[in-house]
């Protein structure tokens, strides 16, 4: 096996900490568990020395839009600021562009511009963060869009947790609500990433039902997996469950020990931790 796919990656150096780009406070550090002496940022040589360590070649980074940017707590990463890196480290780094419904065309024409012309692999989608379920007719056209490029479309589903103090979202997306949409859109390659907690078995159902539906485990370490995700991981799921961290939130290195002590198949192994990523981000 070649190195490891993390396929959902924050830019969390200390310019996206200074300039309150993360999405989260310190109630929300404390909550992960984040080492103190993180919280100020990780430089991006530092984090390609984890990802060395932990034998991660490439990370899917997130230009991440987060809510309508008239409300409280919104924040985004400009696609300009993931594409500087991917130009610096084109065999470490691919730019995930984010979709912000509430832009209309404007955010399709982004969409297209971060594709052609910033080589981004795929689209990223936090329904919460609009207070909008993802089967809602706003996102209808960026789903068009997505199958348009070929590319694929990760979304968090399940619960989302309190990223600060002060702006609580209400959980929008279980997993089932991907339903419609892969019904909708057949040629449309979706991931529900966060593995879907607490309906994680409704996730498990959406991957097995839909050809084009897969799970990322990021966002919680991997020793916690729930037994039925890692029974489908290591049978007849193994096609369809992609690897991740959703880093600063779980450490590259962690995650990689604990996937290697779920002794998976090593055809699942290496499935879930580069080829189904290398297939669906056509990388």
């Amino acid at each position: 096996m070649s190195g490891y796919i993390d396929i959902v990656v924050n830019l969390f150096t200390p310019e996206e900490v200074r300039n309150q780009q993360t999405g989260f406070d310190e109630n929300f550090t404390t909550q992960v568990r984040m080492p103190e002496s993180m919280k100020g940022g990780v430089s991006i040589d530092d984090y390609l020395k984890k990802m060395d360590r932990a034998g991660v070649e490439r990370s899917l980074l997130i230009a991440v839009r987060a809510g309508d940017q008239r409300m409280k707590g919104s924040f985004e990463i400009p696609y300009e600021q993931v594409a500087q890196w991917c130009r610096k480290h084109p065999d470490r780094f691919s730019g995930l562009a984010g979709v912000d419904p509430f832009r209309g065309m404007q955010g399709l024409r982004d969409l297209e511009h971060a594709v052609n012309d910033l080589g981004f692999v795929g689209a990223h989608l936090y329904p919460h963060w609009f207070k909008l379920a993802p089967d809602q007719a706003l996102y209808y056209p960026y789903y068009a869009k997505c199958c348009e490029l070929d590319i694929p479309l990760m979304m968090q589903v399940g619960q989302n947790l309190i990223y600060q103090k002060d702006v609580r979202l209400p959980s929008v997306a279980r997993p089932i609500l991907l339903d419609q949409i892969a019904i909708d859109f057949p040629e449309l390659r979706l991931l529900g990433i966060h593995i879907g907690v607490p309906w994680t078995d409704e996730m498990i159902a959406m991957a097995w039902k839909h050809a084009n539906v897969y799970i990322g485990i990021d966002a919680y370490a991997p020793k916690y997996l729930s037994p039925s995700l890692v029974h489908y991981m290591d049978s007849y799921g193994q096609d369809k469950v992609m690897f991740g961290t959703d880093w600063p939130v779980i450490d590259p290195e962690r995650a990689v020990a604990e996937m290697r002590d779920h002794d998976f198949r090593p055809g699942a192994m290496q499935k879930i931790m580069r080829d189904t990523a290398m297939k669906v981000f056509k990388l």
